[in-house]
């Protein structure tokens, strides 16, 4: 599965792999790309991944989600 996350609130590369740590460590996640200028992550998973799991996390991290699209 692949699912696109909007994120704000990053504004580096630092700010970048810090959401991408965070999303690589949700169950289920085998890929990570986060692009800060895009304001973008785009996660591929085995199986469905909770898009609150995916909320809490970015927002642990500092950031906020304010698109979840699984394709």
């Amino acid at each position: 599965m692949k699912t696109i996350i909007t994120i704000e609130g990053m504004c580096c590369d630092k700010c970048a792999k810090r959401a991408e740590n965070a999303l690589s460590a949700v169950k289920g996640v085998v890929n990570c790309d986060v692009k800060f200028k895009k304001n973008a992550a785009v996660i591929r998973s085995r199986e469905p991944v909770s898009e609150e799991e995916i909320k809490k996390v970015i927002s642990d991290a500092g950031f906020t989600v304010t698109e979840i699209t699984v394709k």
